[in-house]
């Protein structure tokens, strides 16, 4: 007969998080937004949780603490977010529409278009390319070249 290996079950929470002062995570949430968003740091593709807590002088857990607490979400998460977002107004960017979906993930910060179709996906339901061509097939007038007099 098989043994199995069975254990009561734990809520796991991590207390760390619940040890920290509220001041210091909405202090940290307001730094982190500045960072990722004004300058723009999630586009670099090897911006990690380890770098952007060098950049607050803090620790990595304080961190991901705020990820969870303030963003709901874990840090690769919150980054991959922010990337898709702006992917999402690279692609329906007239000045962009000749890219190709590898060009648009290096622009965002992936590393791969592996990686870019399936976070876009999980955020989205759908892929980049189907989500561009949805966009255009609704706005036609983007296809369109500009002719020059």
């Amino acid at each position: 007969m098989a043994k199995y290996n069975i254990r009561e079950y734990k809520e796991s929470g991590a207390s760390y998080q619940e040890s920290i002062n509220p001041d210091i995570l909405d202090e940290l949430h307001t730094k982190i937004l500045n960072i990722l968003l004004i300058q723009r740091k999630f586009m670099d593709k090897d911006y990690s949780a380890k770098k952007l807590a060098q950049d607050l002088n803090t620790n990595s857990r304080y961190v991901s603490a705020v990820c969870n607490v303030k963003f709901h979400m874990n840090y690769a998460t919150l980054i991959n977010k922010y990337r898709i977002d702006e992917a999402m107004s690279i692609l329906i960017d007239r000045r962009y529409l000749k890219l190709n979906m590898e060009d648009v993930a290096s622009m965002v910060g992936f590393a791969n278009r592996q990686s870019f179709y399936s976070a876009f996906y999980k955020q989205n339901g759908t892929t980049p390319r189907d989500f561009r061509m949805e966009y255009l097939h609704l706005h036609p007038e983007l296809k369109k070249e500009k002719k020059k007099k």
